[in-house]
């Protein structure tokens, strides 16, 4: 696959070991261009790279003293471009913090586990295939 079909996605967390770990579970099970970022001012600075969809963890703040949290992360983001799918992640399994998370817009919320990975494959699965569908449907619409 050339560089141009791939799927661009920026990895947002200030876990090193979880934001590798899921690197390296991108990288050899998918054809996606990767980009990691420890913080949320990180990825912000670099949205013009134009990710297709950004995995965002909800806490964010934990390594830099002041660093901004996922959910303001998350409204800059939108703020930029309303149309990149973001979802979050926590190893908060509460509905309260996902129901929070949906009201800023998030597309999805995955709590971190052993599982994690799979169900972020199935979510971007799923975003194309509601982008495919929107595009097909608006070529429709085009010419009615």
């Amino acid at each position: 696959m050339n560089e141009d079909s791939k799927i661009k996605i920026f990895l947002v967390d200030d876990d090193a070991l979880f934001l590798k770990s899921l690197e390296i579970e991108f990288l050899d099970n998918a054809d996606f261009i990767v980009e990691t970022y420890p913080t949320g001012e990180l990825c912000l600075a670099i949205l013009s790279n134009n990710p297709d969809v950004i995995i965002l963890d909800y806490q964010l703040d934990g390594i830099v003293h002041g660093a901004m949290n996922g959910l303001d992360t998350l409204d800059r983001i939108k703020d930029f471009n309303v149309d990149i799918p973001v979802i979050m992640l926590s190893s908060q399994d509460k509905i309260e913090v996902a129901i929070n998370c949906m009201h800023h817009k998030a597309f999805d919320y995955v709590v971190k586990s052993e599982t994690a990975f799979v169900r972020l494959q199935k979510i971007i699965t799923t975003i194309f295939k509601y982008q495919k569908m929107e595009k097909e449907l608006n070529w429709y619409m085009d010419r009615m």
